[in-house]
Parts: structure tokens; C-alpha cells; sequence
């Protein structure tokens, strides 16, 4: 399955980083170059609770769980499994702008953070306040509006363009 930032909603977040796209799906087991990644002959709805019950081995590692889609699209590898157990590969279709903007004030929530930013108008929601250090925020812009959070940083960096 190819997915793109249009179609990433298909995708159960975290998702995992796989180093090729050499799978192969044998009798319920998904293997890549030889190592089990997922046992679908397990009872589970996620790919984490199959691998803790499969007796096969060698598991493959899955070394780095990506949270959201701007994790997804600082990767340089293109391969992916989700945490239900089905492969992609994200293919970067579109450029955005990265711009940066002044942190105007953080509001702390129960559960999540409120980033309001100078030049912004609606705040954006993040899972945790960023260090007190980090006075500035990149921001993609999808069709000229304020899309994602892509960055934190110490001092204004210079706008760029990145493939999403």
C-alpha cells in the first residue's frame, strides 16, 4: 500500500521504520530478509500484542516507533509497518513551505499543550510544552495556510522548502 500526506488517516499510529521493502507473506507470518515481523496466526488486534505471544524466531527488531506524520516525513526511509501490522511505503508527493514563527505563549491542558504563535491565528495542539530555551517554531503551510508543527527552535532559522 503506497500513502501519501492526503491518505495518511488510513495509517494506526506509532508506526515502525523498516530498512527495505523485501517482506514476504507466508502462511500467516510477515517476514523480512528471513526475520518474523508480524505472526498473524496470533490473536491480537495490534502488531505489538502478536509479537509478544509468537513463538517464531528470530523476531525482527523494530527499533523506532514514529508518532505522528511529521516523524513520518523527517525519515529518509520510505518503508513502514503500522501498529496493526500492515506495510506501506510513504511516498513524499508535494513541497510546503517551512516557515518559522515567534512562540507568542504556551497554555498548559490536562492532557495537551496550546502553541500560540505571533502571525497565527488559532493555536496549534501539541502533546507537551517544548523547553523554555525554544523561542521559535517551524511551521509547513499547505496551500499558503499553517498546516503542521514541524520544529522547535533556539534562534529564527531561514524559510525553506520541504517534500511531504
Amino acid at each position: 500500500m503506497i500513502v501519501t500526506y492526503r491518505d495518511v488517516l488510513r495509517v494506526t499510529f506509532p508506526v515502525f521504520k523498516l530498512p527495505s521493502d523485501n517482506l514476504e507473506f507466508t502462511d500467516g507470518l510477515l517476514t523480512l530478509d528471513g526475520k518474523i515481523v508480524d505472526d498473524k496466526n496470533m490473536e491480537g488486534k495490534t502488531l505489538g500484542a502478536r509479537r509478544l505471544q509468537t513463538y517464531m524466531k528470530p523476531l525482527h527488531p523494530l527499533r523506532l516507533a514514529v508518532l505522528d506524520l511529521t516523524g513520518i516525513i523527517k525519515q529518509r526511509e520510505r518503508y513502514f509497518i503500522d501498529s496493526k501490522g500492515i506495510p506501506f511505503i510513504y511516498e513524499k508527493t508535494r513541497s510546503c513551505k517551512l516557515s518559522y514563527y515567534r512562540i507568542k505563549k504556551v497554555e498548559r491542558k490536562e492532557t495537551a499543550s496550546l502553541l500560540w504563535l505571533h502571525g497565527v491565528r488559532a493555536p496549534i495542539k501539541i502533546p507537551r510544552p517544548p523547553f523554555t530555551e525554544y523561542r521559535w517554531a517551524g511551521i509547513l503551510h499547505l496551500n499558503k495556510f499553517p498546516w503542521l508543527l514541524y520544529e522547535f527552535s533556539e534562534v529564527k532559522l531561514k524559510d525553506s522548502n520541504r517534500k511531504v
